[in-house]
């Protein structure tokens, strides 16, 4: 093996670092590393030399990541080093040579082999896990963990981090679980890096550029001429000690309001933040560029191209625009002449070619590659950019500028975290190219001096655990391991290990809730009368619509057939009694069972074999909340409701079905009667109010904040209670739906091993009771988005319009949203988070696509980007074939796939591409 190490280090073309050196002896010492060190400091050195070990010793070496284009350029960068033939990839998008003995791949497919024991893990001997600290993102981190925890004993982990202020802790965390580990910090950054404050002068032709921290003994130096090179002081990596610029501080503190009215709040004063088209210009004239730009809004980022298009500002010559167009062109080549037109492919390339472009979450992949690749040649000189540039990808710059310290997160706005701050600055500076790197922050009226310096100054950036158990990882640990095993795993993970420590977090977000909420609260109040009672009549009226369509039917032959349409509330009748169903489940053989109450508030479960012939609604009830059917006071209140239902002559087989209230006015339009309530609706002093739609979305806000603020009370009082037992709480909703029996696992909780998604259990339970059975393609990809696409912004989830394609996924997705408000109850009894609501945005958006309609048709209706059309498509597509995989129904699972099949096209397929260009695409 020394003439192995010897051969790799002399083929680097460079002398090793010292932590890169110590890193290679753990690994031919066999042990684990976690390697965290700053951006660009060659970290990656560590992993090769693991492919080059595991490749010598005929073995296999997995190398995963977070994110599907940073698969993609770790995919090129090994298929270069060590030919097509010895290297594969798997990605949701992608399935290329999965059996090489080299294999990217995103850290969700290895933690799925795990699960399912696939034979390609025989012969594995590294796993490198690549930007590690994503364990910490609190929807896809705790897959990080369960790889750690679940691989195999003899894997060696080689995990690559950023800087972290416990890698210790998080090393010994590691070894307990694995065996010898070590940890290789290493905080000094490849290229110096000085922190720069940009000032906007109304009293200056020029912005200045003052340093953030100075040397302690040495005088400020000057403004606005000043180059950056005198005017920065000591880089960061200094051994000299430093202090925030007094100079800075006293021109912050001393801006004149002088002059001119009120802006926002604040007089109009002497300073401004610089304009961006300005803050180009004078980072240009400095010799400070290439620049990553961070604003952290999408809008943001293309008004800045196009302000500096319109202001005429240019930054390439004539050489370097004629290699930038033949970037662009061939990584959109395989997209038609309209798609380009819709995605603004003229003003993309004209920016790109004179220095400048976006990039964001909301552009296609093709165009976002072509950025990153132009940018990393050279060539494009500013990316204006939002957070989400700040991981993995490669593109380093020479200065980074940040806008503002603060960001937008959906419901409030929020301070940069120091670790943050780090990951953003982590691009300044080129190896090998500069011996500076520069971060600069622009003047802001509402943030002062000394928290710019603060946040600049402080390194503490603690790894935190988002590990907790799912209801798809609690079905694997029952399928693999007994109870004792699972039980002792779940101790082990990070998120254990660090619990005691969670209290004051909690504590803090606790606080900040209950000021949210009394805000909302506040909001919500109306002048014209009570909008909660009004929010209770409107949901009132839909679940009686929603129980009219559903009880107005009739049909069925055979008990069993019935069964299947009761759902909670439905009332029945037996023996010449009524009796209410309160949850539907699965007994053993997979027959359906009812839970019932009768008028006496005796409960009993109840088979087709207990009626003599077809079981159908007579009426509806609505349960009390919270659900609990052992409480007397439940029990009291339903029986009570029930003596009120007056069942109709009919058996409920002609009208809505709804006993205990008079029948709807047969000459509404269409015929339809109208569900009881409905005049209470309208009649109501609030429906009349102009801010009726405010009222409404702030008082679903704060209904969302009453439920977070008692959970987190919740958490708060229990916060020595192990994952352990919240496995165990788990454990007992899937033992009360039927996925879990004893300690073995039902045909049901089989098919929720295998479905990995945020709404899993709630997928499983939909495809369990036919939501997605008898559809067609276009309908089955509407449907099923509702459980992969999550609305953006401060509304998600709230109240709004949605235009279904057709009345049959109208009522799919009913039913859906009726199902996930029974497990809500359920839930919130177990003291579990919540799974969030099924949402049917993209419905329209998937039908569409899946028809094959246009990219054109499919955008121009919709307030939705390409960028997210995609991803969204992408996830789609996904789940669809997790489906395709597990649904009981043979139909429904080939339909799922074509469905799949339908919406991989255009656009998405050259978004899934391999490489740049026009690399081969090749389906998963």
């Amino acid at each position: 093996m020394r003439a192995l190490r010897e051969a790799f280090v002399s083929s680097r073309g460079f002398p090793l670092d010292d932590f890169q050196v110590r890193a290679l002896d753990a690994l031919d010492a066999g042990r684990s590393v976690l390697v965290a060190a700053p951006t660009g400091s060659g970290k990656t050195v560590v992993a090769e030399y693991a492919v080059e070990k595991a490749l010598a010793e005929g073995r296999k070496v997995f190398y995963t990541t977070p994110l599907k284009a940073l698969s993609n350029q770790k995919y090129g960068d090994l298929v270069r080093a060590h030919g097509a033939a010895r290297v594969g990839l798997l990605t949701g998008d992608n399935s290329v040579n999965g059996e090489a003995p080299v294999v990217v791949m995103t850290t969700e497919v290895l933690r799925n082999m795990i699960y399912a024991a696939s034979p390609t893990l025989d012969g594995l001997r590294y796993v490198v896990l690549d930007e590690v600290h994503y364990l910490q993102n609190p929807y896809r981190g705790a897959v990080w963990e369960e790889v750690i925890i679940h691989l195999a004993p003899e894997v060696d982990l080689v995990c690559l981090s950023a800087t972290v202020s416990n890698a210790e802790e998080f090393a010994d965390w590691i070894q307990t679980v694995r065996g010898e580990t070590e940890a290789i910090i290493e905080e000094r950054r490849p290229v110096r890096l000085r922190h720069l404050y940009l000032v906007g002068d109304r009293e200056s032709e020029d912005v200045h550029i003052l340093p953030t921290f100075v040397e302690a003994e040495a005088p400020a130096r000057g403004l606005g001429g000043v180059p950056p090179t005198v005017a920065a002081g000591a880089a960061s990596d200094s051994s000299v000690e430093l202090r925030p610029n007094p100079e800075a501080a006293r021109l912050d503190s001393r801006s004149s309001r002088r002059g001119g009215p009120a802006v926002r709040g604040r007089p109009r004063g002497r300073l401004y933040t610089p304009r961006r088209i300005e803050t180009v210009e004078r980072l240009d004239d400095e010799g400070m560029l290439p620049a990553i730009y961070f604003i952290f809004s999408r809008a943001g980022c293309d008004q800045a191209v196009d302000a500096c298009l319109a202001a005429g500002l240019r930054l390439t010559d004539p050489e370097e625009r004629e290699r930038i167009r033949a970037i662009a062109e061939a990584h959109v080549n395989t997209l038609s002449d309209a798609d380009l037109d819709l995605l603004g492919y003229g003003a993309w390339v004209a920016g790109l070619e004179a220095g400048f472009a976006a990039h964001h979450a909301g552009m296609v992949p093709p165009m976002k590659e072509a950025v990153e690749e132009a940018f990393a040649a050279g060539l494009v000189k500013v990316v204006f950019a939002t957070e989400t540039l700040s991981l993995g990808i490669n593109m380093p710059a020479r200065t980074v500028v940040i806008e503002k310290l603060s960001k937008f997160t959906g419901e409030r706005h929020e301070f940069l975290t120091p670790g943050e701050y780090t990951q953003l600055t982590g691009r300044a500076g080129r190896r090998g190219i500069d011996d500076l790197g520069y971060a600069a922050v622009l003047w802001n009226p509402y943030v002062p001096f000394d928290q710019v310096a603060s946040l600049a100054s402080t390194r503490s950036y603690a790894l935190q655990s988002s590990f907790r158990p799912t209801y798809n990882m609690a079905a694997n640990l029952v399928r693999r391991y007994p109870p004792d095993v699972a039980h002792h795993l779940l101790n082990l993970s990070f998120a254990q290990y660090g619990a005691d420590k969670e209290i004051v977090r909690l504590e803090r977000h606790l606080e900040r809730s209950r000021e949210l909420l009394a805000s909302h609260r506040q909001a919500v109040e109306c002048e014209r009368g009570d909008v909660d009672e009004y929010r209770a009549l409107l949901r009132n009226r839909a679940e009686r619509r929603q129980a009219a369509r559903g009880a107005g039917g009739g049909g069925g032959g055979g008990a069993a057939g019935g069964f299947e349409a009761l759902k909670p509330g439905d009332v029945i009748a037996r023996r010449g009694n009524k009796a209410v169903v309160l949850q539907r489940t699965r007994g053993r053989g997979d027959e359906t069972k009812l839970l019932v109450l009768t008028a006496d508030r005796g409960v009993m479960r109840l088979g087709p074999t207990d009626f003599a012939g077809p079981v159908r609604a007579i009426g509806s009830i609505e349960l009390p909340r919270p659900f609990a059917p052992r409480s007397p006071a439940f029990r009291r209140a339903v029986a009570e409701a029930l003596r009120g239902v007056r069942v109709r002559a009919d058996g409920g087989r002609g009208g809505n079905g709804i006993g205990g209230s008079r029948g709807g006015d047969a000459d509404s339009p269409g015929g339809t009667p109208e569900p009881p309530g409905a005049d209470d609706v309208r009649r109501h002093s609030v429906a009349g109010c102009p801010d009726l739609a405010t009222h409404l979305r702030y008082a679903e806000r704060a209904e969302r904040l009453a439920r977070e603020v008692e959970r987190l009370e919740r958490r708060i009082r229990g916060r020595t209670e192990s994952l352990a037992r919240q496995f165990d709480r788990v454990l007992r909703v899937l033992e009360s739906w039927g996925y879990v029996d004893g300690w073995e696992l039902t045909d049901a909780g089989e098919m929720l091993t295998r479905l990995y998604s945020e709404t899993d259990l709630l997928l499983a339970e939909s495809l369990r009771e036919g939501l997605l059975d008898g559809l067609d393609p276009p309908s089955m990809a509407a449907v099923a988005s509702v459980f992969s696409y999550e609305s953006r912004g401060p509304d998600q989830g709230a109240s709004q319009r949605v235009r279904f394609p057709n009345r049959t996924v109208r009522d799919r997705v009913a039913e859906a949203d009726r199902i996930w408000r029974d497990l809500n109850v359920v839930e919130d009894e177990a003291g579990l988070p919540e799974t969030r609501p099924p949402d049917a945005g993209f419905s329209a958006v998937a039908h569409a696509w899946a028809a094959g309609k246009d990219l054109e048709d499919v955008l121009l209706e919709e307030d939705l980007t390409g960028g997210d059309f995609v991803r969204n498509v992408k996830q789609l597509i996904d789940l669809l074939r997790q489906v395709g995989d597990v649904a009981p129904s043979p139909a429904t699972a080939s339909a799922a796939r074509s469905a799949a099949d339908g919406l991989f096209r255009g656009v998405v397929a050259a978004s899934s591409t391999v490489g740049s260009g026009a690399g081969a695409v090749v389906q998963a």
